[in-house]
């Protein structure tokens, strides 16, 4: 990641890859932008991962890129430190 911290915006996609990954215990590595009932990534948020090389967009849904599949994994490690 960049040295600037992510804001919130951001953050809360990573978080929800995160919830996600410790529900199915797999890596999560395409996250739903838009589900077209509700539940829409904040645009800035996308805008700012996308700027910071941690995600692709494409549509309604975006890929995780390799250095946003690690920051999801700091993420997680984060929750789990949290939780100790």
């Amino acid at each position: 990641m960049s040295q600037t911290a992510l804001s919130d915006k951001a953050l809360s996609i990573l978080t929800f890859a995160a919830y996600h990954s410790l529900v199915s215990g797999e890596t999560v590595t395409r996250v739903v932008l838009d589900d077209g009932k509700g539940h829409k990534a904040d645009s800035q948020g996308v805008a700012e991962m996308e700027e910071a090389g941690l995600l692709s967009p494409d549509g309604e849904r975006g890929t995780l890129t390799d250095k946003g599949i690690e920051a999801l994994g700091k993420v997680i490690d984060g929750i789990r430190s949290a939780a100790a």
